[in-house]
Order: structure tokens, then C-alpha cells, then sequence
């Protein structure tokens, strides 16, 4: 596996960078072979696994590491779980994982908001995502848009994915700060806090989107009693720390 970006050539800039601005572009994360590999078996996951998003703005796929050995190794990834550490500088277990397909002329941004919001979590002091490009994302096929600086915002409601004004509405200040467009090579990666604030352009295309994210949080983090995919299913008692077999931790 061919990397650019390792844990051990990790700067000092790139994580002043992340902790600074909420975000941090990181390429080659993995090589680009393995990422068509993992884009491969992405494909496949997606004709074989239940989407968890209504609407056409994407295909979301939860917790692939327990249905594919392949994209196992990628969430799994220690590498890529200690660069996670290293920018976050706390100790992480595993969220979760999720696959993020945006078809050919699909049409639609996916728009503003904040991860945290979305998530049944109390007393997080970290959370971030490794969003990792598993083909190539020009600016026309949906890469990522950030808000430098907005992670310092509060975890506010859960905002609606469809409407270009709902976080724009509850912080308008946002409006006239700085954008900045990410586009990614296959194996490139970005980092984002859960607090950031970020979109996704439409994928104007004929070929997928494909991008494998990661997403980590505090190893102390505790279950919060409010729904969600991941955590339904377990009978999680409100407070509880979040199980090993499930989210494992990583270092």
C-alpha cells in the first residue's frame, strides 16, 4: 500500500492546520490501487445493502465493517486511525463507518450542517471523520466545501440535508465567511470536526462518487438515549459507555 500522508510524516503544520480551521486535506492516504479496490467493493456493497438515506441526495451505508472484509481493512485501518489521534489529540474509539454514494447526475448538494448533531452522544470532548476519496473528486462530481473556523460553533439541531438556508438560519453570521472547496484524488483524505460546518456540490457527472468515511470519537464518549441506526439495536442504557465490540478503539 503506497501512502503519501503517514502518521510518522504528519507536520506540525497539517495539525495546527486542522485544529486552527476544522479541517485538514491529507493525500494519499492510502494508495491509489487500493482505493480502486476499495471503490470496487464499495459498488458492491451498494447493490447488496439497505440505504439508510430517503432521498436522492446520496447513498448512505452504515457500519460496512461488519458486512465487507474489504472495506473492513479501511475503517479498520490503524494507520489511519492514528493520524485521526494525532490531529484530534485525544484518545478515539470508532464511531462508525459509512459509505457516501453520490450517483451520476444526481442533481443534488448535499447542503450545510454540522456531523455532531445527528449523533447520540454525551460528554464528547472530540469527534471527527475521515472522509476518504475512493476515486476521483473534482469540484463537478461532489467534493466537500468547508467553513474554516465554524467548528467552534456549538452543536446546534439537526439540520435538514435538503435546505441550503436551515444552518444558514440558525447562524447567519456564517453566511459571509470564508469557503473553502476541497476536490480530492482517489486515496486523498479529509479530515473535518464534528462541529465544522460543510456541504457537498451535486455530482454533475457519469461516474460515482464514491467516498469511505471514517467517522471517530472521544474513547470516553457516552450514549445519549436518542435514535439512531447504529445504536438502536444494542438496548444501550442512557449513560453507558459505548460497547468495545462495536466500537472498537484505536491506539
Amino acid at each position: 500500500m503506497t501512502r503519501t500522508t503517514t502518521p510518522q510524516n504528519l507536520t506540525g503544520e497539517q495539525v495546527g492546520a486542522y485544529r486552527r480551521d476544522g479541517f485538514v486535506h491529507l493525500p494519499g492516504v492510502i494508495g491509489r490501487a487500493d482505493a480502486q479496490r476499495h471503490a470496487k467493493a464499495a459498488l458492491g456493497a451498494r447493490d447488496r445493502l439497505r440505504d439508510h438515506h430517503a432521498g436522492r441526495t446520496f447513498t448512505q451505508l452504515l457500519q460496512l465493517w461488519q458486512h465487507d472484509a474489504t472495506l473492513r481493512e479501511l475503517t479498520l485501518d490503524p494507520a489511519l486511525g492514528a493520524l485521526a489521534t494525532r490531529l484530534a489529540g485525544t484518545p478515539l474509539r470508532l464511531w462508525h463507518d459509512q459509505l457516501l454514494i453520490k450517483e451520476p447526475h444526481n442533481g443534488a448538494a448535499t447542503e450545510f450542517h454540522q456531523d455532531q448533531p445527528y449523533w447520540p452522544h454525551r460528554g464528547t470532548r472530540h469527534a471527527l471523520s475521515a472522509w476518504v476519496a475512493l476515486v476521483d473528486v473534482p469540484v463537478d462530481r461532489g467534493c466537500m466545501t468547508f467553513i474554516p473556523g465554524s467548528h467552534r460553533l456549538p452543536a446546534l439541531r439537526p439540520q435538514d440535508l435538503t435546505d441550503h438556508g436551515d444552518l444558514l438560519g440558525l447562524a447567519p453570521d456564517l453566511t459571509w465567511r470564508q469557503r473553502v472547496t476541497v476536490p480530492l484524488r482517489a486515496g486523498d483524505c479529509t479530515f473535518h470536526h464534528s462541529h465544522l460546518a460543510h456541504t457537498a456540490t451535486p455530482n454533475l457527472t457519469g461516474d460515482p462518487r464514491i467516498a469511505h468515511v471514517v467517522i471517530y470519537t472521544d474513547a470516553e464518549t457516552r450514549y445519549a438515549a436518542l435514535p439512531h441506526p447504529v445504536t438502536d439495536p444494542l438496548g444501550l442504557e442512557p449513560g453507558a459507555a459505548l460497547p468495545e465490540e462495536h466500537f472498537p478503539r484505536f491506539g
